[in-house]
């Protein structure tokens, strides 16, 4: 098989991405798919470090509705990417593939702590690490998350995993006039206000220079393509070639 460009990616994985067709739950046959799509990925030789969020288990906007205290709903949001975390950490070593889950809020029983080092030395090893429970702070999302956690471990890449191609100035399930931006600027992205990732994420990955790669995880062609170097989806970086 060729040599990956990547030594190192981090995926970000919405909490969507394993849900039973209603959009809510844990659908185990979602979660082997996404194993799927992982175990072909380190068969090419990358490391990969994942990061879930939580919309399919708890979507804090709907306490905040009814008054509830800002830091609690996110807190609640942080235990359930614990639990979508050991769906996936399941599915993955299922597969045989050996996995750690690390957690920004300690729960010993069921996973590591995080600890930087020793999540580089897991990646080292040709393990698949899961980091749950976001930054372990309350006002910050798994977006952000996911860009301090590829700066924290020597990521090459931030891998932004969709159900579709890429990033496009409108929805293309509604408007079958949208245009696909095949490379676009962190300042493009900022302000268009472009649905890539928040803000904070976004501006994070500008000071630090970590280029975010928009693809349809589930297209195998696509992933495969894009980790060899090949132009796929939508590459955010700090400036768009003419």
């Amino acid at each position: 098989m060729p040599k990956a460009k990547y030594k190192r990616v981090l995926l970000k994985l919405s909490g969507e991405a394993l849900a039973s067709p209603s959009g809510y739950g844990v659908d185990v046959s979602e979660a082997e798919s996404i194993a799927l799509q992982i175990k072909k990925i380190t068969e090419m030789g990358v490391e990969v470090a994942v990061v879930i969020g939580a919309g399919n288990l708890w979507r804090g906007k709907q306490g905040l509705d009814r008054g509830m205290d800002r830091a609690t709903a996110d807190y609640m949001g942080m235990l359930a990417t614990v639990m979508n975390a050991m769906a996936l950490m399941d599915a993955l070593e299922r597969d045989g593939i050996i996995t750690r889950v690390q957690t920004a809020l300690e729960m010993r029983t069921i996973a590591e702590p995080y600890i930087r080092r020793r999540a580089i030395r897991h990646l080292e090893k040709g393990r698949v690490v899961i980091l749950a429970a976001g930054t372990g702070n309350p006002y910050f999302s798994t977006d952000t998350a996911a860009a301090l956690r590829s700066m924290e471990i020597g990521a090459e890449v931030l891998i932004k995993a969709t159900k579709v191609d890429g990033v496009y100035d409108s929805d293309p399930k509604l408007n079958p006039d949208a245009v696909k931006f095949d490379r676009l600027s962190y300042m493009d992205v900022m302000n268009r206000r472009l649905n890539v990732m928040d803000l904070t994420a976004i501006s994070l990955c500008m000071d630090n220079e970590m280029p975010i790669m928009v693809l349809n995880m589930w297209d195998q062609a696509a992933i495969e393509a894009a980790l060899m170097g090949e132009h796929v989806g939508t590459l955010v970086t700090s400036e768009v070639e003419d």
